[in-house]
């Protein structure tokens, strides 16, 4: 599969972001949405009750890829996640778990990302919800 267009943007002054970019501007001939994806087996609901943060967002990053590979493209495509979770102090205590999945499933690539911790998710069990775009050449 040919790279699509991709430019990360750095302002003037400001310092590179850790683990995401601040912008992106990408070319290409189609968009793909990416639903919010929790950390179930194949995108499988329920989530289990007994698994951790850091098995969640394995999980859900894992799914989110997978759907993206559907499409035809791969995780370099990737323009933009939003990551939605109910414990901002597990994320951060999660970090390795989580740096782990990151680089099992998207290598060295940093997109565009929004954090945001919610009171809750649909299924009751889910501590993580991830949903991204990706331009597919």
């Amino acid at each position: 599969m040919s790279a699509i267009d991709y430019t990360a943007i750095l302002p003037e002054g400001w310092d590179r972001a850790r683990g995401f970019s601040w912008g992106v501007v990408a070319n290409g001939s189609r968009v793909l949405r990416i639903a919010g994806q929790i950390g179930g087996e194949r995108g499988g609901v329920p989530v289990e009750a007994t698994a951790d943060f850091g098995v969640q967002w394995e999980r859900a990053m894992g799914n989110l890829v997978t759907i993206l590979r559907a499409a035809g493209g791969e995780p370099e495509l990737i323009v933009m996640l939003r990551a939605f979770v109910t414990d901002i102090d597990a994320f951060n205590a999660s970090g390795a778990a989580v740096g782990a999945a990151w680089g099992e499933h998207l290598g060295r690539h940093f997109p565009a990302m929004t954090l945001v911790e919610v009171s809750r998710l649909l299924d009751p069990n889910a501590m993580v919800e991830i949903e991204g775009e990706a331009v597919l050449p």
